[in-house]
């Protein structure tokens, strides 16, 4: 058996709790982009001399413009297959709970709004369809870390394990 050696990224949800919603990027403008017409947190792939917390901020200023001055992270969920090539994925997932700056409507990833955690949660978004299994977890206080396997097969997930840590 090969050894497992995913690509490395992060993911992060702003928030904004005060109006009960969660800023998403809609991928709309890099074509041939997997992830064209779905709603997604930001992120990206780490660079090989940074460490993850140092990698979301990264990205998180890169696509938002924002300076990411309170987060968590809030799990980790292993992508088996997930690439476009099949190759797999790690990704480090965080909420953004403050931030300063100026808000970019578009990046070079897509177009950024903000939507209540209601409607994301709902399922009333196009989503990744595996993220509706992690994404409850990023936003639930009883929750204080998980980790997920979501492996992936022709673009749709296969299974979900997790394993919940409670917080307290």
């Amino acid at each position: 058996m090969s050894p497992y050696t995913p690509v490395l990224a992060t993911l992060a949800y702003a928030v904004d709790r005060r109006r009960g919603q969660v800023l998403l990027i809609f991928k709309d403008s890099r074509q041939g982009d997997t992830e064209l017409t779905k709603y997604n947190g930001v992120g990206g792939k780490l660079e090989p001399d940074e460490n993850v917390a140092a990698g979301m901020r990264r990205e998180f200023a890169e696509e938002t413009g924002l300076t990411a001055t309170r987060y968590s992270l809030r799990g980790t969920v292993s992508w088996p297959g997930f690439g476009p090539n099949g190759e797999s994925w790690f990704g480090f997932v965080f909420r953004v709970d403050a931030w300063s700056g100026q808000l970019v409507t578009e990046s070079r990833e897509g177009r950024l709004e903000w939507h209540s955690l209601d409607r994301l949660l709902s399922g009333e978004l196009p989503l990744w369809p595996g993220d509706r299994h992690f994404l409850p977890l990023v936003f639930d206080p009883q929750v204080a870390m998980f980790h997920g396997v979501l492996p992936y097969q022709d673009g749709q997930p296969v299974s979900w394990d997790v394993e919940i840590v409670p917080a307290g």
